[in-house]
């Protein structure tokens, strides 16, 4: 099958069925996962699909929002080795938010034991991985839950923000590029990750290589707010010395 022909394939059991993921289209067509990967680019060049984690949308569903244990599995080994690489920006002692996000968790669940940190969350999974550990004075912000992310939302979340100053934000965004600045599906969440970014006095995106380029429907900030993106080695030279002329720092794992 040629490249054109495939392309319309992937297009068509995308409108069908909401979302594509790289794995199985390479399964199905017999071809390589950088293969679907090119393909998928060349489909979002042309305003067909949107590229999001581990895959793609139909263009116009910049709603997309993938559910909790699918994002857990998406881009896992990406996602350890950037967790592992943002335990060297934690203060020796003081305090840090944890934003709502699974690369984040990660990072919450390596956190050595003879931490001692005052760390902060709107997240259920994260505070949950925290809540036993020795040396974290651990402080869970509430609000409403949104099932989906099983994080805090509304007016509390947003009080509680308005009333510290962290150290360090270790954030999360579903998109991030110059253009389109950092974006996630739901207004809410963006609502909150914007009052945790006001809350520290360092923002530390954690955002595999994949999400480099989405957009999706709610904006919560510009590129130039974050001090340091920690991504994976799949973001492009030219990408990453792009986005430092902007004065972000990167890292890549």
């Amino acid at each position: 099958m040629y490249a054109p022909e495939r392309q319309q394939e992937i297009l068509r059991l995308a409108r069908d069925g909401g979302r594509v993921d790289v794995l199985s289209l390479a399964e199905v067509f017999q071809v390589t996962a950088e293969t679907i990967r090119r393909d998928l680019k060349a489909l979002d060049r042309a305003g067909l699909v949107r590229r999001v984690h581990g895959g793609a949308i139909p263009a116009g569903r910049l709603d997309f929002e993938p559910d909790l244990a699918e994002r857990e599995g998406t881009a896992a080994d990406e996602k350890d080795r950037i967790a592992r690489a943002a335990l060297a920006e934690l203060p020796a002692e003081g305090s840090v938010v944890l934003d709502a996000g699974s690369t984040v968790a990660r990072l919450a669940a390596a956190l050595p034991l003879e931490s001692t940190l005052t760390v902060v969350t709107h997240s259920l999974p994260t505070a949950a991985r925290l809540a036993d550990h020795p040396g974290i004075q651990l402080h869970l912000i509430g609000g409403r839950v949104r099932q989906r992310t099983r994080a805090a939302v509304d007016a509390w979340a947003l009080r509680a923000y308005g009333e510290i100053r962290a150290d360090v934000l270790f954030l999360a965004a579903n998109g991030f590029s110059a253009e389109a600045g950092l974006t996630t599906p739901d207004l809410a969440e963006a609502a909150v990750k914007r009052a945790a970014v006001a809350a520290a006095r360092r923002v530390v995106l954690l955002a595999d290589s994949a999400k480099h380029g989405q957009e999706h429907f709610a904006r919560f900030g510009d590129l130039a707010d974050v001090d340091l993106l920690i991504t994976d080695t799949g973001l492009a030279d030219d990408d990453a010395a792009a986005i430092e002329r902007d004065g972000t720092e990167v890292v890549r794992a």
